[in-house]
């Protein structure tokens, strides 16, 4: 995971209200995917690219895979903003 898997990640406007609904609290995939006129491929697929660039973290329960914020690859960005003005 990189700045750059973190980047294109957040570059896609579906992710970006994935995270919005994150916000709220966790999530399983059936209830981000109500928020969205798209398959269930299509949103496991986003969940994928979320996790694998770290800004999401899951966890199963029984049948279920619950989606969280992963709170501190933001921090990092922000880190990484910083550098780039000289803070």
């Amino acid at each position: 995971m990189g700045i750059n898997e973190t980047l294109k990640a957040l570059a896609d406007p579906v992710r970006r209200e994935i995270l919005e609904q994150l916000k709220s609290g966790p999530k399983n995939a059936g209830e981000i995917g109500e928020h969205f006129e798209l398959k269930g491929a299509t949103i496991s697929h986003h969940l994928s690219i979320l996790k694998a660039a770290g800004l999401i973290d899951a966890q199963k329960k029984g049948t279920f895979i619950t989606y969280y914020l992963n709170t501190s690859i933001f921090e990092e960005v922000v880190g990484w903003v910083a550098k780039l003005k000289g803070e």
